[in-house]
């Protein structure tokens, strides 16, 4: 299987990508951090390709999605993960230029590698995206509210999404439960410490998505690594 995964530097999209690798399949990922990315390409050699990509940047991922399609079949999963947390406060202390940072990579990243990778998987009649979402997409916790607003969004565009793709593709909002991962320490700190790791969550995580198909489009799911 082909997969495109965005956030692979850290978190849970690097163990994701490692563990879909490690299962077998090819991965093409993207991420912001020179030196991860770069780690990534020595480790993981061909079919798998890494990439440094902003999200929030149309332009960057319209050149990466054509590097990627060229001469190549679309992906078979699309995973849009990357994503930021705000610095902890009341809505009122957040500063416009943060919450801007906040909407560009969380939001207007995912619509952005819809934007140039969705339309050669609609043309092939086949695939299913996945935009991670959050516990905050579908409640709501004080101090993260501009985390909150783009994780509700996601769930909102992705249910969207599904009404306008043809039969035998999948856009499904996944919510990965609470994983002790950097994000999760910017939030709670030592907090975080009791939570599962991101490597034990991808080995539940990557099953799960991997038999996600047609008959869950528009399914708002969870999987955590308490399901294993």
């Amino acid at each position: 299987m082909k997969i495109v995964i965005t956030g692979v530097s850290r978190g849970l999209g690097r163990a994701l990508a490692e563990e879909f690798i490690r299962l077998g399949h090819a991965v093409i990922g993207c991420g912001r951090n020179g030196q991860e990315i770069f780690d990534l390409r020595m480790t993981y050699a061909a079919p798998h390709d890494f990439s440094v990509v902003d999200v929030a940047l149309d332009n960057k991922v319209a050149l990466w999605a054509v590097k990627v399609l060229e001469n190549e079949s679309p992906p078979d999963l699309l995973i849009n993960n990357a994503g930021l947390m705000n610095r902890l406060a009341p809505l009122w202390e957040q500063e416009d230029r943060e919450f801007t940072k906040i909407v560009d990579v969380n939001l207007r990243g995912v619509a952005n590698v819809i934007r140039h990778f969705v339309p050669a998987m609609v043309a092939a009649k086949k695939g299913v995206i996945v935009n991670v979402s959050s516990g905050w997409g579908r409640g709501v916790s004080p101090e993260v509210a501009p985390y909150c607003a783009t994780k509700w969004a996601v769930e909102g565009l992705t249910q969207a999404l599904a009404t306008e793709l043809p039969a035998g593709m999948a856009a499904v909002p996944l919510n990965p439960g609470v994983i002790d991962t950097d994000m999760l320490r910017q939030c709670w700190a030592d907090g975080a410490i009791g939570y599962p790791k991101a490597a034990a969550w991808a080995k539940t995580a990557a099953p799960f998505i991997l038999q996600l198909g047609a008959k869950d489009n528009g399914r708002a799911l969870t999987v955590s690594a308490a399901d294993a």
